[in-house]
């Protein structure tokens, strides 16, 4: 499988200006510890909360005028699903959307709000209703991170933090990116070591769903059940396996998967809230938890950035986790 290019990551980014935010590299200064500084990527600014929307819009607007004709389906437990519709209205697009029924109601809601039809099934038929519905109605199919549009969009981030990093002469050593499907990471490893090689990617999961660690230190991808996956706080990080193509990108370019508990998840997101004014949901909160946490695992080097990759949280969670 081809990895994506400099100039697929490029052309991505060209296509999305004006839809997706530029979000800024955050300094950090209540988070320097042991001579080390933290810079955060707020990818909760996005018009849809998360950072999806860079792939989706990359992916849907190279459609030629006969596939946006036949419409688009998608599944996701939230933040693709809403990237997606978000997309499509903007575009003039048909999508319809296959949710988890477990997803959050925040998500859900949003989804419907920019127009899309969302279809809620048990999790494990997640990942096979878009087949046949795109089978039975000629759909064309959009996955959330199995795709080189897809993961070239997210890589812009990746761009974006080396564009900024060298604007402000940071001595930028590690970048900590959340994994799930693969998407993100894939697209921001790229954009990095095509850019400045000597910066260490570091992937960062829950341990309940650590198959992208556990696949890094075997060298073989692995597939965990969703009912080992679905334990996490994290619901944007349940997906069980790496994407076929993610995985190849991850090999080629990522340097280490680290993983933090359910503890540390929830921590974090009371301290981005409460320190650095920031909305995460768990799932965007894992790398400042790594950071916070499991310093002991990252490279040594003063300067660390950490993508926040969403802020889709419910209100009701968000107050509980701030209330403790």
């Amino acid at each position: 499988m081809a990895l994506v290019t400099l100039d697929d990551l490029r052309d991505a980014q060209k296509r999305i200006a004006g839809v997706a935010v530029r979000t800024p590299l955050l300094p950090c200064p209540w988070a320097t510890t042991d001579g080390r500084t933290l810079h955060l990527k707020p990818e909760n600014l996005q018009p849809t909360g998360a950072f999806k929307i860079r792939g989706a819009y990359n992916r849907l607007s190279v459609l030629t005028g006969a596939e946006r004709a036949r419409g688009v389906v998608a599944q996701s437990s939230g933040n693709h699903a809403q990237a997606v519709a978000y997309a499509a209205r903007e575009l003039g697009i048909r999508a319809v959307i296959v949710m988890p029924d477990t997803s959050p109601a925040v998500k859900v809601e949003n989804t419907r709000s920019f127009g899309a039809e969302v279809l809620l099934v048990p999790m494990e038929e997640r990942d096979t209703t878009p087949a046949r519905l795109a089978a039975e109605h000629g759909y064309l199919w959009v996955p959330p991170y199995d795709d080189p549009w897809i993961i070239a969009g997210q890589g812009t981030t990746g761009l974006e933090i080396a564009e900024d990093a060298t604007a402000l002469d940071l001595d930028l050593r590690t970048v900590l990116v959340p994994v799930s499907g693969g998407g993100l990471i894939s697209g921001v490893a790229a954009a990095l070591k095509l850019t400045m090689p000597g910066v260490r990617v570091i992937g960062v999961e829950p341990e309940l769903a650590g198959d992208a660690a556990a696949s890094l230190r075997s060298g073989e991808r692995q597939v965990w059940p969703f009912a080992d996956t679905h334990r996490t706080i994290a619901d944007g990080l349940r997906t069980n396996a790496l994407g076929l193509l993610p995985w190849e990108h991850v090999r080629a370019y990522v340097d280490d998967i680290v993983t933090v508990t359910e503890d540390e998840i929830r921590a974090a997101v009371a301290v981005l809230a409460r320190r650095g004014r920031i909305v995460a949901e768990p799932s965007g909160a894992v790398t400042t938890a790594a950071y916070l946490y499991r310093a002991d695992l990252l490279p040594p080097g003063r300067s660390v950035a950490a993508v926040v990759s969403g802020g889709n949280v419910e209100p009701s969670l968000l107050a509980e986790l701030l209330a403790v």
